[in-house]
């Protein structure tokens, strides 16, 4: 049975005056007015500080108010007066998760749809958050439950789309957006979904359907996203002109909305690089950390195939996008009161053994059946300096593309979360050179533990290459390699559906584009092209 937050008994106990303030915060809640909401809860705890369904109810009203550990706090002594209330453990699972505390959130799911089984609000809330820790085929039958219980529950089909590109099920996933659509036929989500599994090409009708629904979309994300779709849709046509255009409105209304000073990254980088060279060198002679190969790249340069490449090896497993080595540097320059680059050139033997072995400890989940992990986070890059002293051990494996193939990769890319430096043409060249001078710092000074891979190379001679970088990260050459597209392993990015599909040498977009593309070749001091290709 589905709970319902509405049933009578939920409020047995409350004074009539108490039910009349729950209803009215409540109301408050629903139209999120949430001073209002505030209010009726002074009177509320005054009435009744420990009624269960007050608490929960004042739980949600603080996730709200974005205050989640105030949530967490009164919603656990909800669940501990109620504790056979699948309501309550669905919202305190839900703080929980809003509150850095994933496994515990994961535990009050499943709680939840232990004591409701048809609840498919818990099941969609359960399948998200196993999503967000990796288990991916958990989450994909949670969702799965979720649906059987709710058809209709158009967020947990986009869900489980991604769950199932994830595991390689392309066509379940181009299915799933699809159901989403057929009821939905303007959803900005479904359609950029649908896009975004980069394989499945647009017909004439559904690009008519696409201008159709930018035009009539309301929210600038909504926006956004039918104009990153569309812009898909008209490449697939051959409309590259068009295609670009599109682009270009798509990046300039989500540059709008994020903040980002490239010349101050640039500073930050200048800084780093220099703080490293002034600081002592790591311990070279300590192995800490040689269970660890990054997967060192900016987005759509070839990471995820790299890392499917190492992740089919039976001694590899890979992790993916991982957010440790970010977080962990941000704890520690909370801890101290300042960025990375004002404190790495003091920090002691001792200071950097520890940082690491925080690293190996959140990682470990990642070595249970096999000896080594992968991170490929993006944002890794520009830690690495730090990263080598943490794990002096580890293999560092730097991805590289043509930098006009990067540039327009990311500009025809809008990213779930972070790069904020994707979104206009200057910001992307000036974070390439960012890249490219710290790659050039790290082979001069790391050398023996970083290995360059070349996409262009790699898929024109992809043994060799392949050969090459196993050598570089001291594991035997295994055949499975060379089958990488083979691999079962969940695939958590937006080439999820590329690397199932054998090596190509085709993948080039900018030839198609020809001279619509001359402006990002003259940022980046290149020929301009003869034709429009």
């Amino acid at each position: 049975m589905t709970p319902d937050p509405n049933d009578p008994a939920r409020v047995i106990g409350l004074s009539v005056s108490g039910r009349r303030l729950l209803a009215s915060a409540a109301g408050a809640i629903t139209a999120r007015r949430l001073d209002e909401a505030d209010h009726a809860f002074a009177g509320l705890l005054a009435l009744a500080p420990r009624h269960p369904e007050v608490l929960r109810l004042l739980g949600v009203l603080r996730m709200l108010q974005k205050r989640p550990a105030d949530a967490v706090e009164v919603l656990s002594r909800a669940a501990g007066m109620r504790t056979d209330d699948a309501l309550i453990h669905l919202n305190l699972g839900s703080a929980l998760r809003a509150f850095g505390r994933p496994d515990e959130a994961i535990t009050e799911l499943r709680e939840a749809v232990r004591l409701a089984p048809s609840f498919a609000g818990a099941w969609f809330n359960l399948g998200r958050a196993l999503k967000s820790q990796a288990h991916i085929e958990e989450a994909d039958a949670a969702l799965g439950t979720a649906l059987a219980n709710a058809p209709d529950h158009a967020e947990a089909r986009l869900a489980r789309a991604e769950t199932r590109k994830a595991l390689g099920r392309i066509t379940d996933a181009e299915a799933d957006y699809r159901g989403v659509l057929a009821r939905r036929p303007a959803s900005a989500e479904a359609w950029h979904g649908l896009a975004n599994l980069k394989t499945v090409a647009f017909d004439a009708a559904e690009t008519r359907r696409l201008r159709d629904a930018l035009a009539a979309a309301t929210s600038s994300d909504a926006r956004v996203m039918l104009g990153f779709a569309l812009a898909k849709a008209l490449e697939d046509q051959g409309d590259f002109a068009d295609a670009f255009a599109t682009l270009v409105t798509a990046n300039t209304a989500k540059r709008r909305t994020i903040e980002w000073d490239r010349d101050a990254f640039s500073a930050m980088i200048d800084a780093s690089l220099a703080a490293d060279r002034e600081a002592a060198p790591p311990d070279v002679t300590n192995a800490r950390g040689s269970e660890i190969v990054f997967v060192i790249s900016l987005p759509r340069s070839g990471s995820t195939l790299v890392e499917q490449i190492l992740g089919a090896h039976p001694e590899v497993e890979g992790a993916g996008e991982l957010q440790h080595l970010p977080d962990i540097i941000e704890d520690e320059c909370s801890r101290r009161g300042r960025p990375l680059e004002q404190w790495l050139a003091a920090a002691s033997r001792d200071d950097w053994n520890r940082l690491g072995g925080e690293y190996l400890a959140r990682t470990a989940r990642w070595r249970t059946s096999r000896p080594r992990s992968t991170d490929k986070g993006l944002n890794n890059w520009f830690h690495v300096v730090a990263a080598r002293r943490m794990l002096p051990g580890a293999t560092f494996v730097w991805c590289r593309r043509d930098p006009l193939e990067t540039v327009f990769g990311c500009f025809r890319h809008l990213f779930a979360l972070g790069q904020r430096f994707a979104y206009d043409l200057d910001d992307l060249v000036a974070y390439r050179r960012d890249y490219d001078r710290t790659l050039a710092h790290l082979l001069d000074v790391a050398g023996s533990r970083t290995h360059r891979v070349t996409y262009e190379e790699l898929v024109a001679s992809p043994e060799a290459c392949i050969r090459a970088l196993l050598d570089a990260c001291a594991l035997p050459f295994d055949e499975a390699c060379l089958r990488f597209h083979e691999s079962s392993r969940s695939v958590r990015t937006a080439s999820a559906a590329q690397v199932r599909q054998p090596m190509r040498v085709d993948t080039a977009r900018a030839p198609r584009f020809g001279s619509v593309l001359d402006g990002i070749r003259d940022r980046l001091a290149l020929p301009d092209q003869a034709t429009d290709g």
